[in-house]
């Protein structure tokens, strides 16, 4: 083997580099093991189409943890997010369309429009989850309460379920209702305006395969809601460079603690040693030596190909097999001459610089849903658009522009048998052609395309099934159960083995709060190990 380091991390990924930095901070020597040409995993900027640069896979911020933020310093490296002047537009069937975001006062004025009840109950919405969104903060840092380590894990779940035992009886409904409904119940229970349903029920199936009518999606709603841009919660923004800026930065801060990064370096499996982890094995050939390998790929991928079925417990592997990972997420880049107009509002706007929803009611989304079950995808799928060249004119030429195309309800595995090689430019044209509906004249502004289907996703980002959440966010698969009950803690099954991506709480999207978990726990059982040899 070569020379030996502290700690190895599988995945260049934004958690990767997170975990690096708080190893490399408390001293360990760490390398990170990157199978790209280029650090950042999914959140990268690439050039898709000469002259034109986009975020290639994430594509906005508002979850990544302020405490990761400060630690790191990437302010002061450079680290700038632009918040949206309003968080979403979603034009509506009937010509009208739907602002949110801007205040309160501002979106009460909007949903006026559709409905006076609507308006004046919206205040009690937002405390109601807001109330519950605060416990999420609060617990995203924590590591779970692992199951099976005796009374240190019944302490942990007592300290951290504290928290929602001392919320006042309606907040613990609130909780409830978040964990358990579905997004279609749970808004039905608040309002009445199919648009207005249709703002908050979007983000029930983002990175979701799922109806809004599923239970447990209310969830997925306020997942996507805990988060903050520049102190302020629930806000949404635009990295200035995309994404990959933010990767940029923190491999930059990893090198500065001595952080080494070794790009086109894809493992193929982790060593194990008398029931010990030993180091990994390079697809070259080439072994690495340490006594702590860290993954940050999904864990699909980490104990389907990585680690040796034999050094796995049957009911582990079995489990692991049966763990539920698959998106329906399909996602596309576009080159454009000239802003889309919008019939409903077809001047240039604050709405060119907010996520543009396609997916006017929840029936909507219902049957986009069970159109990509039967036949792959919906004729009328799920569209979000982002143009963040509106406030950074670095990613495209002068007076043209790029968009986001992040789409919903496309099957991980196309029935049939068919293949998403052969399927993906007529899935690419269908929403092509749902954007058209609502902006005539954008098909011939579009200058060029970068098509990247649920396939596309798990061959260039490893993310199996296209899921960016590393595994469905359904009640059995979050917490302490996060991948598996039993391993909720970061720790794997085999001492040494780690995990600190989004297959581990509290789950999907740029937070950095599973590396930095996982990096705590790491650093604490290095204290205990010393202590003990002491």
């Amino acid at each position: 083997m070569t020379k030996r380091y502290d700690a190895l991390i599988i995945g260049g990924g934004h958690n990767g580099l997170v975990c690096a930095f708080y190893l490399a901070h408390s001293g360990l020597k760490v390398r990170i093991l990157e199978r790209r040409g280029v650090v950042g995993g999914a959140a990268v900027t690439e050039e898709f189409h000469p002259g034109f640069r986009n975020s290639v896979a994430s594509y906005t911020v508002s979850l990544l943890q302020p405490k990761v933020i400060t630690d790191m310093k990437l302010a002061e490296h450079g680290y700038r997010v632009i918040e949206r002047p309003i968080s979403n537009f979603l034009p509506q069937e009937d010509g009208r369309y739907l602002k949110l975001g801007g205040g309160l006062e501002r979106t009460q004025a909007e949903f006026r429009r559709f409905s006076p009840h609507d308006a004046d109950i919206l205040p009690a919405y937002y405390d109601a989850l807001e109330g519950v969104a605060e416990v999420l903060r609060d617990l995203a840092l924590k590591s779970p309460p692992n199951a099976g380590d005796g009374w240190r894990g019944l302490i942990d779940a007592a300290l951290q379920g504290r928290r929602v035992a001392g919320l006042p009886i309606e907040a613990q409904r609130d909780v409830l209702d978040l964990f358990t409904k579905s997004a279609r119940t749970l808004l039905d229970g608040w309002f009445e305006s199919e648009a207005v349903k249709a703002a908050f029920g979007f983000d029930a199936v983002v990175g979701n395969y799922a109806s809004p009518d599923t239970p447990g999606s209310a969830y997925v709603l306020l997942h996507h809601v805990f988060g903050e841009v520049n102190g302020k919660k629930g806000a949404w923004g635009h990295s200035v460079g995309g994404m990959g800026e933010i990767t940029r930065i923190m491999a930059e801060v990893c090198r500065g603690l001595g952080v080494e990064i070794s790009l086109e370096s894809p493992v193929d499996q982790v060593l194990v040693d008398g029931g010990k982890v030993a180091g990994i094995r390079l697809e070259s050939g080439e072994e690495i030596a340490a006594p702590r390998v860290i993954a940050n790929v999904g864990p699909k991928l980490l104990y389907g190909k990585m680690v040796a079925a034999s050094d796995l417990s049957p009911d582990f592997a079995r489990r692991m097999k049966g763990f539920k990972a698959g998106s329906g997420t399909f996602r596309m880049n576009v080159a454009l001459s000239e802003l889309p107009r919008f019939t409903c509002l077809p001047e240039p706007g604050e709405h060119h610089r907010s996520g543009i929803i396609i997916a006017p009611t929840l029936d909507y989304m219902d049957r986009a849903f069970l159109d990509a079950k039967t036949y792959g995808w919906s004729q009328k799928p799920i569209v979000e658009m982002l143009i963040p060249s509106t406030i950074d004119d670095s990613l495209a030429p002068p007076g043209q522009h790029v968009a986001s195309l992040f789409c919903q309800q496309f099957a991980p595995e196309l029935p049939g048998g068919r293949d998403w090689d052969d399927e993906e430019d007529k899935a690419a044209d269908t929403i092509i052609d749902t954007v058209e509906a609502q902006a005539p004249g954008f098909r011939a502004s579009i200058l060029g395309r970068q098509i990247l289907s649920p396939k596309g996703l798990e061959r260039k980002f490893g993310l199996v099934g296209g899921d960016i959440m590393h595994g469905n966010l359904t009640l059995d698969q979050m917490w302490s159960a996060r991948p598996v009950l039993g391993h909720g803690s970061y720790r794997g099954p085999i001492r040494g083995l780690y995990m600190c991506g989004a297959g581990t709480h509290p789950g999907g999207g740029v937070t950095g709060a599973p590396g930095h978990n996982c990096a705590h726990e790491v650093i604490a059982d290095g204290a205990r190990m010393k202590r003990f040899r002491i």
